[in-house]
């Protein structure tokens, strides 16, 4: 598994999302919207919506869950899977951890 040093978690502020462009161990480009929750809790998800293609960073953090802003299916930020209509088909995740006030994601998706 390759652990990728992403940003300082004064980078994103809680609530927030951040979208960033990565390269895997594979040379694959990946973009991952990275989320710091009002509950202080990170999550790092592919940043494209299953339906709609478009991108989940645009979108809307609800609790542990984030709302894509073009036709408001729901995802789980922990397990990429949806919650609510029209989305049937989850989205990946990513492994968050906080080293030294580094935010750092495991890019071997979990699903």
């Amino acid at each position: 598994m390759v652990s990728k040093d992403i940003c300082s978690v004064a980078d994103v502020a809680t609530g927030d999302v951040g979208s960033y462009d990565l390269v895997d161990a594979t040379g694959t480009s990946i973009k991952i919207a990275l989320i710091h929750t009002e509950n202080d809790r990170w999550f790092a998800i592919h940043d494209r919506c299953s339906h709609g293609r478009i991108a989940l960073s645009e979108g809307f953090v609800e609790g542990e869950s984030i709302e894509c802003a073009r036709h408001g299916a729901l995802f789980d930020l922990a397990t990429g899977n949806p919650l609510s209509p029209p989305a049937t088909v989850a989205v990946k995740t990513y492994p968050v951890t906080i080293q030294n006030d580094r935010v750092c994601i495991e890019l071997a998706a979990q699903n």
